[in-house]
């Protein structure tokens, strides 16, 4: 019969204060040094609040520490302590790459990391979430509901700083019982790999046209519509910057696209449609109405092309027409790699990333061999388990498919 888990409601040692003054940042970090171990480290950010991705609470704990919850935004300028006594430690995180950008910003860094989500994915486990793992490894149920919330609002309620505390009240547990189990699959190392990939990742750069990821714009067919979609999604962006506000709660991209659909030819006819007739947008119709009327009179060479740049190769399901032998080359692959992935129990994407694996397919190397295409794996990024899981059955497949 299966034990029922265990609802945790609050912290073990009661609900945290939030420290927001630098003397009980100082005595917290006195603490945190005087602890045992690797530290849990979880953020709390207000996407889909504010345009800046930054952390509005942190969470630490470490054992004969305690849990600590500090507030980022009143102790911008006094984080020192913290830097001093952090950046020294291994860090405990679930999902890293989404806490570690807003962490940099704080001039927080790990020594090392051990990712929960990560390790789960790699231990075979289909369901990686971090209340998921917790309840199936440890026997707790993590009360969740706050993930999605507006962490920047002051003063945070007390089930909301539950909640956070609750994040990294298990997360040392956690990661020794994902060890254990990686280890005992000869994991472990692959593992190890995979953290330090994740730690030394660079910060992401800006993408090239990010307008063209407004949702439904493949509505609009043509460059007059899509220079229209790009100067109401700039216009959007600076408004929603200088509010430190998300850009959908700006103006929705849905807006934006019926906006350009309808075309209007007035202020009066772009407030009557949908979103753009409510109270608040009416104060900034005439800076929507003056950006769409830009679009219209730009000059052609201005125009965005309608096919979206990349550098990469097309959608894989354009293959089989523009490239039959790339097709077939990819297919081939994923086969091997699919068996691969089950055979050592990992989720094919973990594997080998697959846009490595299209770009190796499409524009497959000169040299078919193994060290050939191991060539190519290493200088797309994968890791030394991956290249040598890999590297065989990829150069397998390209030689199977290729003409001769």
């Amino acid at each position: 019969m299966t034990q029922e888990p265990i609802l945790l409601r609050e912290p073990s040692e009661g609900t945290p204060p939030v420290i927001a003054d630098p003397t009980e940042l100082a005595l917290a970090c006195e603490k945190l040094e005087a602890g045992t171990g690797a530290v849990a480290v979880d953020t709390e950010r207000a996407s889909g609040y504010r345009y800046w991705p930054k952390a509005y609470l942190v969470q630490l704990r470490r054992e004969g520490a305690g849990t600590v919850l500090l507030d980022p935004i009143a102790l911008a300028d006094d984080l020192g302590p913290l830097q001093r006594v952090l950046n020294g430690l291994e860090w405990v995180l679930h999902a890293a790459s989404q806490d570690l950008p807003c962490l940099a910003e704080l001039d927080l860094a790990p020594a090392s990391l051990f990712d929960t989500e990560l390790a789960g994915r790699l231990a075979g486990y289909d369901r990686v979430a971090l209340g998921t793992l917790v309840e199936r490894l440890l026997g707790y149920q993590l009360e969740k509901g706050h993930s999605a919330a507006d962490w920047s609002r002051r003063p945070l309620p007390v089930d909301w700083l539950n909640y956070a505390a609750l994040d990294v009240e298990l997360l040392v547990p956690l990661r020794e019982k994902l060890e254990a189990e990686l280890d005992a699959q000869g994991k472990l190392e692959w593992a190890r790999q995979e953290f330090e990939a994740v730690r030394n990742a660079p910060q992401p750069g800006p993408r090239a046209e990010p307008w063209r990821r407004t949702s439904g714009i493949h509505k609009v067919r043509t460059a007059r519509g899509l220079a229209a979609v790009r100067a109401l999604w700039e216009a959007r962006d600076e408004l929603a910057r200088k509010r430190d506000r998300a850009p959908s709660r700006v103006l929705p991209d849905s807006a934006i696209v019926n906006a350009v659909l309808a075309d209007p030819r007035t202020i009066a006819e772009l407030q009557a449609l949908p979103v753009f007739s409510g109270r608040v947008q009416r104060r900034y119709t005439a800076n929507w109405f003056r950006h769409l009327q830009a679009a219209r009179t730009l000059p052609r060479e201005e125009l965005p092309n309608p096919s979206q740049p990349n550098d990469g190769p097309p959608p894989a399901n354009r293959w089989a027409d523009k490239d039959p032998d790339a097709a077939a080359r990819l297919a081939a692959a994923r086969t091997a790699l699919t068996k691969v992935a089950e055979h050592r129990q990992l989720p094919v994407e973990n594997l080998l990333l697959p846009d490595l694996v299209r770009r190796t397919c499409w524009r497959p190397p000169e040299d078919r061999s193994v060290d050939g295409v191991a060539e190519v794996l290493r200088a797309g990024g994968a890791r030394p388990w991956q290249v040598e899981l890999t590297a065989p059955e990829l150069a397998e497949a390209l030689r199977t498919t290729a003409k001769g």
